[in-house]
């Protein structure tokens, strides 16, 4: 966690479909992202209404998550720089953590416990969705995959985000 900054949900983004899965060689879709203020997170499952609900059993990524900080320097460095949030296709924009200290930990945001299992690493698409160099510049910092332990909802706003043993 920062010291500069109390944590918070900056944005939370679900979406319908798959832009980019399994459209190698074949262009992107675009299936938009829905903003919401709150969702519901269910254990083992995903977030409900984003397109990887129910994906598969035991999936590493039910809900990723991603730092403000990061997507502001991008914004700043990249030449085509005025995307928005949605486009890093990440569920949750947070600021005031450092994400990559929760890989391979649990953690709780108010009532829901999740396992951070990897970094949620960029790949070529970030570069034709938010311009050259995305990628190469998101390396080691591209977010974090996650796992749903136990149900609750999330919301917009400052979150209590702490261990749990």
């Amino acid at each position: 966690m920062s010291d500069a900054l109390v944590p918070r949900i900056h944005r939370i983004f679900i979406s319908p479909g798959h832009d980019f899965k399994g459209r190698h060689g074949k262009g992107r879709l675009n299936h938009g992202s829905e903003s919401v203020s709150e969702v519901e997170c269910v254990a083992a499952r995903g977030l409900r209404g984003d397109r990887y609900w129910d994906f598969k059993e035991n999936f590493k990524g039910q809900v990723t998550f991603f730092d403000l900080a990061v997507a502001t320097e991008l914004k700043s460095v990249l030449e085509e720089g005025d995307f928005e949030l949605s486009q890093f296709r990440r569920n949750v924009i947070v600021e005031g953590v450092d994400l990559n200290r929760w890989i391979g930990a649990r953690f709780r945001i108010g009532e829901v416990e999740f396992e951070g299992v990897e970094e949620c690493a960029p790949c070529y698409w970030m570069n034709e969705s938010l311009g050259p160099g995305a990628e190469a510049l998101m390396r080691g910092r591209g977010g974090l995959r996650c796992r749903i332990v136990c149900s609750g909802s999330l919301r917009v706003g400052p979150i209590g985000w702490k261990g749990v043993a």
